[in-house]
């Protein structure tokens, strides 16, 4: 069988007259007839530029020099900022950034209720940079440089981006890429550790806030573990090793102890405790932002039964739980499930109950669906909860918020939920990863 011969590119620079952002970000041009997205290029803008693929539909190219600025382009502050992927915005002034996304969400809200008003809510900002809480960093021995790289990978490519800080990451993690470098270089194992889970938590005596979890290849040997060991007790964190799935976690160093992290949400006196790979908010200032809105939107009060879908470690319902009668937090994992009883019962919470099901078929015959709930919050993952929604409608509560990280899923699911006999009331964008095309939103469905 012939392999296919990769297309040979034109290498001149092409001149392009850049008319909009397409949903992922990328400037939009036309040249002879045909699109080309354009990155790094913003609208109004004309830019030189070299492609990077054609195909017979459109085509991509990469900005390499600005002719014409638009009024919304900065200067990016990271240097890394055109080479890595972990950020794709960074030309882009933040609050441009947020005007951009909270377009996203109202074109495809607009399109999928056909013309059906509701209210726009302001865009929830936070912090523009030292934001990420958690994040994959890539490791790769690049024998060239003689030299351990550890970051993220370069836009469209499978390398990893030569860096020694990170504007998007926390700070405690941005400070420690070049020592893990030098830690990793200095291994035996080198070669055999792709990659390392980050997870921050919030300051707490006694415990340490910051988590690495080391996947590696073969098993390492007694001065590996070591250097590791130490390297953890004098940056002061939590270090893990993984030598396979995600059952094969466990933690190395310090030996005792439990194994937790903790985020605070002064609000509702809460303290939650959570594994380092357990899914937990990238970004706390909005994390506690988005929970006070969603409570504010529900209106909860000290009668109502609320269901909370998708809820993870029970960050939502913990917190609706120090202003709602009672709720019930239903999850897919067990683990999470477990992780929130753990947290409700450190914390003395008794009108909040957990429990697991499979969030991708029909609840209707579950024994909890007639609980008599008055209200409930959705927060699914990026295909959404299309699946469930009769059965939460059937529900027949006041009101539901639905929590989203995919304005194509959530306009899609307000189109079924409209059918099902609520209406979308209010909507906004909650900047939750800054200087990324990524949109977080948040919308109140009332029953009609």
């Amino acid at each position: 069988m012939r392999r296919r011969r990769r297309q040979k590119l034109p290498t001149d620079p092409i001149v392009l007259n850049i008319e909009k952002l397409s949903h992922e970000g990328r400037g939009i041009a036309h040249l002879e007839g045909k699109v080309v997205f354009v990155e790094e290029a913003l609208p109004g803008e004309q830019v030189s530029a070299l492609y990077t693929q054609k195909r017979e539909t459109f085509d991509q190219a990469k900005t390499t020099e600005v002719i014409i600025a638009s009024n919304d382009r900065v200067e990016p502050p990271c240097q890394y900022a055109s080479i890595c992927g972990g950020c794709s915005l960074q030309h882009f002034n933040s609050e441009a950034q947020l005007a951009f996304k909270a377009s996203v969400l109202d074109e495809l809200l607009e399109h999928s209720l056909s013309g059906i008003e509701y209210k726009k809510m302001s865009p929830m900002t936070g912090p523009h940079f030292g934001y990420r809480r958690k994040a994959r960093l890539g490791v790769r021995y690049v024998h060239k440089k003689e030299q351990v790289l550890v970051g993220f990978r370069e836009k469209s490519s499978s390398f990893i981006t030569n860096m020694d800080s990170c504007e998007v990451l926390d700070v405690r993690v941005s400070n420690l890429l070049p020592a893990l470098s030098e830690l990793i270089g200095s291994l035996e194992a080198y070669r055999q550790i792709p990659q390392i889970e980050v997870a921050v938590g919030d300051e707490q005596s006694g415990v340490n806030s910051l988590a690495l979890v080391f996947r590696h290849l073969l098993p390492l040997n007694t001065d590996d573990l070591e250097k590791m060991s130490a390297f953890a007790e004098s940056h002061k964190l939590d270090c893990y090793l993984q030598s396979g799935g995600p059952d094969t976690v466990s933690r190395h160093y310090p030996k005792a102890g439990v194994e937790r992290l903790f985020y605070n949400l002064p609000e509702f006196e809460l303290n939650l405790a959570f594994h380092p790979m357990d899914f937990t908010q990238v970004n706390a200032e909005i994390n506690r932002k988005m929970i006070s809105k969603a409570i504010e939107l529900l209106a909860l009060t000290h009668e109502d039964k609320v269901l909370d879908l998708f809820c993870g470690l029970g960050n939502f319902s913990l917190s609706m739980a120090r202003r709602a009668e009672f709720v019930l937090g239903i999850e897919g994992s067990a683990a999470m499930v477990e992780r929130g009883k753990e947290n409700a019962q450190r914390m003395a919470i008794n009108n909040v109950d957990f429990a697991s099901a499979d969030l991708t078929e029909n609840f209707a015959t579950k024994h909890w669906a007639d609980y008599g709930f008055t209200k409930v919050l959705i927060d699914p993952p990026r295909s959404g909860g299309f699946e469930i929604l009769p059965a939460v409608a059937g529900l027949k509560p006041e009101k539901i918020v639905y929590v989203s990280c995919n304005p194509i899923t959530l306009a899609r699911d307000a189109a079924c939920l409209n059918e099902l006999g609520y209406k979308l009331d209010t909507a906004g964008v909650m900047d939750m990863f800054p200087q990324t095309t990524h949109v977080e939103s948040i919308a109140l469905f009332i029953k009609s």
